[in-house]
């Protein structure tokens, strides 16, 4: 086992090591002080939350239990390495993503709750773009280190693949040739709709959602084939959506892209909101244009004493606003907590890529197939909502005139891609509103 760590973050570390049998393994041991330090930042947490809700009047003290609890449950190995191997099934279950995402196996026989012991994985990290898209100098129909059946272990491990002077680990990059400059060969179009499709599945069709997946916790691989896999790790943040809310929030998405505003009305207020349209910009990640909002007057053309005034307004608006969305706690579902914050991190990853998917209409495929597909809806059900699909494919058209708009003016170099235009267009909303959206916050 190597001394110093392969990698390190808030709560825990990660060592290299190699087992008696010779296969490669990751020990992620917990940082000794992370249980005492996490309970100081959760009562942190509830005092914040205290007085926003009773100096600010913004309902956020009944999400402390919720958060504290799922926040907690990251420091409990146990319960990840469950979540890894339920993942895992479900993936190998979907043939639609069986091929395109590996889940590592976990060791239980030397894994607790303060140490968890995984299968090594070597890979790309999902923001290097230039080791995914550089051309591959590895061999003829040979994969990535460890992809496939590519060799890990010392048997079938070739003399350019022993470790260095002064290390344990074998350093396998040889695939970068020998200027050090190739990569996988990849193509971010294929890498960023595994992603989507990923998380989209969790979402509408298992109901079994990790919140977690900023870019340190996603590798990519080249399969032999000269595919892309993508490696999900770090299953510590998950949410488990019940079946009649999962398919309350697959039809949400859907009544959002075709503006189907009474459906969305009906949704979100069994759910307790009462404002529609800011709930709706909110997930879409850009502003809804198919409700009644306000805001959308804008404040251009005013003089600077009606723009204060205005402003004032906006801002007294989002605290209501707020307060409509988190209002009756009796209702809202605790879970759109986590799966926003999963939503804005894929957002996110496409966005530093350079947009290469239509992200919002591969999610609203997966919302409406999966009220076909899901085995918890009756046969008369999935019959109605496969004639819907249909219709709801061609509406889809639409967002992908937007989208090749903006790949072209990309490709032009005149401006940037689709998710750079929504990112605008919600910073812009949220500033006449006089809120400051960080997109950093969501990237750690």
């Amino acid at each position: 086992m190597e001394r110093k760590a392969r990698a390190s973050a808030s709560v825990a570390q990660v060592h290299w090591a190699r087992l008696q049998d010779g296969s490669e393994v990751a020990i992620k041991i917990q940082k000794r002080e992370i249980v005492q330090q996490l309970a100081w930042d959760l009562w942190a947490f509830k005092v914040v939350t205290f007085i926003y809700s009773k100096i600010f009047d913004i309902p956020f003290y009944s999400l402390v239990p919720y958060i504290s609890e799922r926040l907690s449950l990251e420091t409990d190995f146990v319960n990840e390495a469950d979540n890894s191997e339920n993942m895992a099934k479900l993936v190998a279950g979907e043939p639609r993503l069986r091929d395109r995402v590996y889940i590592p196996r976990v060791y239980r026989e030397l894994s607790s709750k303060r140490v968890m012991t995984a299968e090594w994985v070597e890979g790309v990290r999902l923001w290097d773009k230039q080791a995914i898209t550089r051309p591959w100098r590895g061999g003829w129909r040979e994969g990535s280190p460890g992809c496939h059946g590519t060799p890990l272990d010392q048997a079938g491990t070739p003399t350019n693949h022993r470790p260095r002077a002064g290390k344990l680990k074998p350093e396998r990059d040889y695939w970068r040739g020998n200027n050090n400059r190739g990569g996988l060969g990849l193509s971010l179009k294929e890498v960023m709709t595994t992603m989507v499709d990923l998380f989209s599945a969790q979402m509408f069709l298992w109901g079994y959602v990790h919140c977690d997946q900023h870019p340190g916790n996603i590798f990519i691989r080249r399969k032999p084939s000269g595919q892309p896999e993508l490696v999900l790790i770090d299953h510590g943040l998950y949410i488990h959506m019940e079946p009649n809310f999962r398919h309350q929030y697959a039809r949400f998405w859907k009544a959002l892209m075709t503006f189907d505003n009474r459906t969305l009305g009906e949704i979100v207020k069994s759910w307790g909101v009462n404002n529609p349209d800011i709930f709706a910009s909110a997930t879409l990640m850009r502003p809804y244009s198919g409700g009644d909002l306000s805001t959308k007057r804008g404040i251009k053309g005013l003089s600077k004493s009606e723009r204060a005034e205005r402003s004032y307004e906006m801002q007294q608006a989002a605290r209501k606003a707020i307060r409509d969305i988190l209002g009756d706690e009796t209702k809202w579902p605790q879970e759109l907590i986590f799966i926003g914050r999963n939503l804005r991190i894929v957002q996110g990853n496409n966005q530093f890529l350079g947009s290469p998917v239509n992200r919002v209409k591969i999610t609203g495929i997966w919302a409406s197939r999966a009220l076909i597909e899901s085995p918890d809806l009756s046969l008369v059900e999935k019959v109605r909502n496969l004639g819907r699909h249909f219709v709801f494919r061609v509406v889809l058209f639409s967002t992908d005139v937007f989208f090749y708009f903006t790949k072209v003016r990309q490709f032009l170099r005149l401006g940037g891609g689709m998710e750079d235009d929504l990112e605008a267009q919600m910073q812009g909303m949220a500033k006449d509103m006089g809120v400051e959206l960080n997109h950093e916050v969501f990237e750690g």
